[in-house]
């Protein structure tokens, strides 16, 4: 089995955000949290709560946004 880009879940202070998915992007959130949850050894009970890990990881490889971030002014 592949090894999936998320790791474990961090619990932090959270922020409340409202979004609509659309229906195809909610079904594979779903699956991953089922494919995560066995990998992990454990079940994801509720896949929202995957989609802040995912950001985060998204937001900390994008390379361009770590270069536009670095010469913004402060």
């Amino acid at each position: 089995m592949a090894k999936l880009k998320l790791g474990a879940l961090l619990e932090d202070k959270a922020v409340k955000v409202s979004l609509e998915l659309p229906a195809s992007l909610h079904r594979d959130l779903v699956l991953y949290a089922e494919i995560l949850g066995r990998e992990q050894g454990r079940t994801i009970s509720d896949p929202v709560k995957l989609i802040a890990p995912m950001l985060q990881r998204f937001i900390a490889t994008d390379r361009a946004f770590a270069a536009a971030r670095k010469s913004a002014p402060d």
